[in-house]
């Protein structure tokens, strides 16, 4: 339980970073509060986040080899990473400010390790299930 913990904690404060980091004076350019791009990167964020969970518990099925292995925790975790990849890189593309701006550039930055993670940790999942067969 404690592990669980530290590692929600170790979570939550990468996920503030980018919060932190627009207190952070950009060429006297200050913006304090949640902007749309900062609303748009949190969203990324947390599906990454929900991607690389499902991922996590997928591949801990798979480990387990209870019901079919995992698989379809893989699947949703691999189109999730996919569409928060994409979402995160548009975001980068349209909100062209600097971090703490209130572009939430660093919030896509992390959405995009995020959905990563979840794509990787499904892809092994996927492969256990491929040689299990």
């Amino acid at each position: 339980m404690k592990m669980k913990l530290v590692s929600f904690i170790i979570l939550c404060t990468f996920l503030a970073v980018p919060t932190i980091a627009s207190a952070e004076a950009t060429n006297g350019n200050v913006v304090y509060g949640l902007t749309s791009g900062r609303l748009w990167a949190t969203m990324d964020a947390v599906m990454g986040l929900i991607s690389a969970v499902i991922g996590g518990l997928s591949l801990v099925r798979s480990v387990r080899r209870i019901g079919n292995g995992g698989r379809n925790g893989a699947i949703v975790a691999m189109v999730l990473g996919v569409i928060v990849i994409a979402y995160a890189g548009v975001h980068l593309s349209i909100f062209t400010g600097d971090f703490g701006t209130g572009a939430g550039r660093a919030g896509a930055i992390i959405a995009i390790v995020m959905g990563l993670t979840g794509m990787v940790l499904a892809g092994l999942t996927l492969a256990r299930f491929r040689r299990a067969s």
